[in-house]
């Protein structure tokens, strides 16, 4: 399927707002260069005091984007799908049709100033959200993003329970108005993920809700961000 290139007035199927949260979302793929010059601006905006704070859901085509931590060698497959550079932190991830992404367009500065609680929240958001599907969403140090114990693979040679990585987390800051975000594997292709080494980390695999044997959708999950959302963030 061809990306549209929308911008935010043309691709609004849905748009419903939480107090000073505008929630936005977008049908069909939308085109990631057009997705960041949408984001960029809104942030603008919301720094000015121009707009409302701004959640948008939506789906990319089939992609890599290299954070600012980002090593060449991680990119094991240049040639498989476009491949941008991205200005949020983070290495390499793959973005792609079946995958929830969900910018976040949040004022940090009126939000505690605190970048570190701040991505706190974005994954204790997530978690709360899986936690929707009765999928247990866990933090691991050291490891960047979301991840969830496999009770149904055999255990690991030190006998632990193998880990799949199930969201990834990325944002920039500018003016203390957060852009990028998160994005949730619902249904995508997971061995699109064999272009890169996912955000540098080798000895583990990645999930999605469907592969855990969940008959999930896009929207069901957007229900769920959009009902977890006031819990984790005020």
């Amino acid at each position: 399927m061809k990306a549209k290139n929308h911008g935010f007035d043309k691709i609004r199927a849905t748009c419903q707002s939480t107090p000073m949260v505008d929630w936005i979302t977008s049908p069909g793929l939308v085109d990631y260069e057009t997705a960041c010059t949408e984001m960029e601006a809104r942030a603008e905006a919301i720094a000015r005091g121009a707009a409302d704070e701004a959640i948008w859901l939506l789906e990319h085509p089939p992609m890599y984007t290299a954070g600012t931590s980002a090593k060449p060698a991680d990119l094991t497959d240049p040639d498989r799908f476009p491949v941008y550079a991205t200005k949020r932190g983070g290495q390499y991830t793959y973005h792609g049709p079946g995958q929830r992404v969900v910018y976040v367009m949040l004022n940090v500065g009126q939000r505690g100033r605190d970048v570190r609680a701040f991505v706190q929240q974005l994954e204790t958001w997530v978690i709360a959200t899986l936690d929707q599907f009765n999928v247990t969403g866990e933090i691991r140090e050291g490891r960047v993003g979301v991840w969830v114990a496999r009770d149904d693979k055999p255990l690991t040679p030190s006998g632990q329970k193998p880990e799949d990585k199930i969201a990834a987390i990325g944002i920039r800051l500018r003016k203390w108005v957060s852009f990028h975000g998160i994005s949730i594997n619902v249904e995508p292709d997971l061995s699109h993920f064999t272009g890169i080494v996912p955000c540098g980390i080798t000895d583990h695999g990645v999930t999605s809700l469907v592969d855990l044997g969940l008959p999930v959708t896009m929207g069901d999950v957007d229900v769920a961000l959009q009902k977890t959302f006031p819990q984790v963030f005020v």
